[in-house]
């Protein structure tokens, strides 16, 4: 499984974006992650992968979903191994815009453990967290649907930040945790992080912004900063 040194960042492009707009940004992703030497975690739609992963060599690629078929029948249905096959590292599970019932999410863990996957686990709610937190993903995005793609600056708030960690913490201490709902700017990435977050990630406060790369290079460079002040912290 592909290890990931924290704090990391995430970008996510959903559908905002496709084709070579995509592996543009993926590119410039990989070069400010070995620029500001911090694992980048980029959330890429199933027809991008494959280039996006023959044209980066840092980013951890991660796909926005995957069905729990195996080789065979299954028309339509996305295949795990052909997400592995194509150079993804992981999958995410329930997020807000494809949500998932616990035994589907349950299902698809199980899958991406055959597979060596990481798993990317978004929730509502810290009661969902805490449901999530008992399956033992990677990593859990705990994201207030309301504020999701927003892009007008709202944030979740730091009680309900210290709160998701708090639960998810109690049941399982090596799950990450990571916000991400509405991030438009590089202190709210900083801030984030710094709370206890081990990671931080945007996608249209990245990619809808009028200056993409230079958003992600902000929010990059936060990650950075704030994995610098934590080892000083540490010291």
């Amino acid at each position: 499984m592909k290890k990931i040194r924290t704090p990391f960042f995430e970008i996510g492009t959903k559908n905002y974006i496709y084709g070579d707009d995509v592996l543009n940004l993926a590119v410039e992703a990989d070069r400010l992650a070995e620029k500001y030497d911090i694992d980048v975690l980029f959330t890429t739609p199933y027809a991008d992968i494959r280039r996006v992963a023959e044209n980066t060599k840092n980013l951890i690629i991660i796909a926005p979903y995957m069905d729990t078929i195996y080789p065979g029948r299954g028309m339509a249905c996305v295949l795990p191994e052909s997400l592995k096959a194509a150079g993804a590292h992981g999958v995410v599970v329930n997020h807000c815009e494809k949500p998932m019932s616990l035994p589907q999410i349950k299902d698809t863990i199980k899958r991406a453990r055959e597979l060596d996957f990481l798993v990317f686990a978004c929730a509502d709610t810290t009661a969902e967290a805490e449901a999530l937190a008992h399956l033992k993903p990677d990593i859990i995005n705990p994201e207030p649907s309301e504020l999701i793609g927003g892009g007008d600056g709202k944030v979740s708030d730091m009680s309900f930040v210290q709160r998701t960690i708090d639960a998810i913490k109690k049941i399982d201490s090596t799950i990450y945790v990571e916000q991400a709902a509405g991030i438009t700017t590089g202190k709210q990435v900083y801030d984030f992080i710094m709370a206890g977050s081990e990671g931080a990630g945007a996608a249209s406060g990245i990619v809808n912004a009028k200056e993409p790369f230079k958003v992600m290079e902000e929010m990059i460079k936060a990650t950075r900063q704030a994995a610098d002040d934590l080892k000083k912290g540490a010291k």
